[in-house]
C-alpha cells in the first residue's frame, strides 16, 4: 500500500522557520522524483519545489526560492523542504508528491497545514 504522510506543519509568526517532512511507503522510493505543492484557500494548487530521484538536482519557484530548501533522504524515505524567512503569503496546505518519470504513478499525501500569522 502506497503511502505518503507529511508531517511538521503548524502555526508560526512571519519571519519563523518550519521543516516539513513525507515519510513514503509502498513504493521504490528511489525511483522516484519528489515534489512539494501547496494550495492556499481560493486558490489553485502550486508547484512549491521539486527533486530528483538521486536528489542531484532542485527545482524551486520564484516565490520561495532563496527561502526555501527542498532535501532528501533514501536510506529513510524521506523527503523534506526547509522552510526560512516564512511570510503570511506562503500560508497553505502543502502536500508531498512522487512521481516516476515516463510512467503513470503518481502518488499524494494527505497535506499538512501551515500558517504564518503573527
Amino acid at each position: 500500500q502506497v503511502q505518503l504522510v507529511e508531517s511538521g506543519g503548524g502555526l508560526v509568526q512571519p519571519g519563523g522557520s518550519l521543516r516539513l517532512s513525507c515519510a513514503a511507503s509502498g513504493f521504490i522510493f528511489s525511483r522516484y522524483a519528489m515534489r512539494w505543492y501547496r494550495q492556499a484557500p481560493g486558490k489553485e494548487r502550486e508547484l512549491v519545489a521539486g527533486i530528483t530521484s538521486a536528489g542531484g538536482s532542485t527545482y524551486y519557484s520564484d516565490s520561495v526560492k532563496g527561502r526555501f530548501t527542498m532535501s532528501r533522504d533514501n536510506a529513510k524515505n524521506t523527503v523534506y523542504l526547509q522552510m526560512n524567512s516564512l511570510k503570511p503569503e506562503d500560508t497553505a496546505v502543502y502536500y508531498c508528491n512522487g512521481v516516476r518519470l515516463g510512467f503513470a504513478d503518481d502518488y499524494w499525501g494527505q497535506g499538512t497545514q501551515v500558517t504564518v500569522s503573527s
